[in-house]
């Protein structure tokens, strides 16, 4: 396992704090939720930093 950098932990912060992010770790369902689903892996930084920091991807439930 890669060890964790102060800048991933800021780059996952900010996933924290995205709303859009937010309501599809909340509501698990709708377009944000199928939006953050189908983005996170390719092509969002701070998905890829959230998913290595606390080992879950994006839309799932903290």
């Amino acid at each position: 396992m890669s060890q964790i950098s102060q800048r991933d932990r800021w780059m996952a912060q900010r996933c924290v704090e995205c709303p859009v992010c937010r309501h599809a770790r909340d509501q698990q369902k709708g377009i944000a939720f199928w939006f953050v689903k189908n983005i996170e892996d390719g092509l969002c930084p701070f998905c890829k930093a959230y998913e290595k920091v606390y080992g879950k991807k994006a839309h799932e439930r903290a």
